[in-house]
């Protein structure tokens, strides 16, 4: 937990995709989230964080279904939204942080 403590504290955004392997829509995402990692590239991080795996972290940030994404800027919260979200939206909320 540490680690990402310092992850997301530093200068680059950083979108943190809590996420489950048996969750239909967060199937649907993956590949948006990998094309907005590609896109970004240094200019953001992509955190996935499986909720199954990673409880302590999931109730830290009181996630309560799945998909949820926060987006964090030095250490803040500076967006955060559950359920589907098309790239267009994603990009315009990644576009206002940077």
């Amino acid at each position: 937990m540490s680690q990402f403590k310092e992850i997301i504290k530093g200068e680059t955004p950083v979108l943190v995709d809590f996420h489950a392997d048996w969750c239909g829509p967060c199937q649907t995402m993956n590949p948006i989230i990998d094309e907005i990692k590609q896109h970004y590239g240094e200019k953001l991080r992509v955190l996935k964080i499986n909720v199954d795996k990673n409880q302590a972290a999931a109730q830290k940030y009181k996630v309560r279904g799945v998909p949820t994404f926060i987006l964090f800027k030095k250490g803040e919260i500076n967006w955060r939204s559950a359920g589907v979200h098309s790239r267009a939206d994603l990009k315009s909320v990644i576009e206002k942080a940077l």
